[in-house]
């Protein structure tokens, strides 16, 4: 049995009774094979829908050019060999960079080439009913490597056969937060972005209330574990509650560690807050494959606000976490 959670992970707690001169717009779209939900407060409404179509046109455009899932995109013509070479402008050289930082910092584990391993494991579509055999993890974790994706000027390219990328870890919250610059561009003072995993915010809703999230329980998602508040502040999460595959009655989700070929086991969910969907997206995974005591510490060094759920469901926060988490 494969599951793929598809509901919203992070639960938006909207409060109305703003004035009835500003009105609430909202627009849901497909993207990033989920739907990707905006939210605006304007007193405009023709500005704010405006706004809205341009910011999902710059998802699109993310969405087309790198979705390793997307087959046109430079990812997938890499991944697949069409391409030897990827020619990568600014903007592709800044998320390699950013990429290959988030690889050092996690001593080496967050690793986007993981892509062989997630083939072998098959959390698609088709139904899996045996565990992979050590020889095909074998095989996947040989063409496992980040320090095998070689970036030379603007040219990209794999310094070893067989290897693919995967940029699920991290490129719906970059595309979240470009979206959230379109807003801005476009004077947006008050809006929500939403995917599955990601949730972006320009200023609070009207009246000056924050958005309110509730994260949910990753032991039962139809109970809220915290409720935060939110203001042009950009969240990542994390789980093995949301993409797994069922074998002889136990669950295996998609984190997985290149060290074992096997998911993750001393964790259930991490959150990470920042003032950057793409940071939050990106470590939140990172973090996921980490040291709980490193995380804290490069947490608290570099102003990221982090919950860690552990396998016995003990909830570890930095100390950055309590200026959003709401004390009940």
């Amino acid at each position: 049995m494969i599951k793929k959670i598809l509901a919203i992970l992070i639960l938006p707690i909207f409060i109305f009774g703003c004035s009835e001169k500003v009105k609430k717009i909202q627009k849901d779209k497909f993207l990033f094979g989920t739907y990707i939900g905006i939210t605006v407060y304007s007193d405009n409404e023709n500005e704010a829908r405006t706004a809205i179509d341009k910011a999902f046109d710059e998802i699109e455009r993310i969405d087309k050019k790198y979705n390793s899932k997307v087959e046109e995109s430079l990812i997938s013509k890499l991944n697949t060999g069409e391409l030897k070479k990827i020619e990568l402008d600014d903007e592709g050289i800044y998320l390699f960079t950013k990429l290959k930082e988030a690889y050092e910092i996690s001593n080496k584990k967050y690793d986007i080439t993981i892509g062989p391993l997630l083939e072998v494991w098959d959390f698609g579509e088709e139904v899996r009913k045996n565990l992979p055999t050590q020889e095909e993890i074998n095989n996947a974790l040989s063409k496992v490597g980040f320090e095998n994706v070689i970036l030379e000027g603007n040219k990209l390219y794999f310094g070893k056969e067989g290897m693919e990328i995967d940029t699920g870890s991290f490129l719906k919250g970059y595309a979240i937060e470009k979206a959230k610059e379109k807003l801005k561009e476009q004077g947006i003072k008050s809006a929500f972005i939403t995917s599955i995993s990601s949730i972006e915010t320009i200023g609070t809703k009207p009246e000056e209330k924050p958005w309110k999230i509730g994260i949910e329980n990753p032991e039962n998602p139809e109970d809220i574990l915290k409720i935060i508040e939110l203001d042009n502040l950009g969240m990542g999460v994390s789980g093995d509650y949301q993409t797994y595959v069922e074998i002889d009655g136990k669950k295996y989700h998609h984190i997985l560690d290149k060290t074992t070929g096997y998911p993750v086991e001393d964790k259930k969910m991490v959150v990470v807050i920042s003032d950057d969907a793409f940071y939050s997206d990106m470590y939140s995974t990172a973090f996921f494959l980490m040291n709980p005591n490193d995380i804290i510490s490069f947490a608290d060094k570099n102003r990221l606000k982090v919950l860690i759920v552990d396998k016995d469901m003990n909830v570890i926060k930095n100390k950055n976490f309590y200026e959003v988490e709401i004390i009940e």
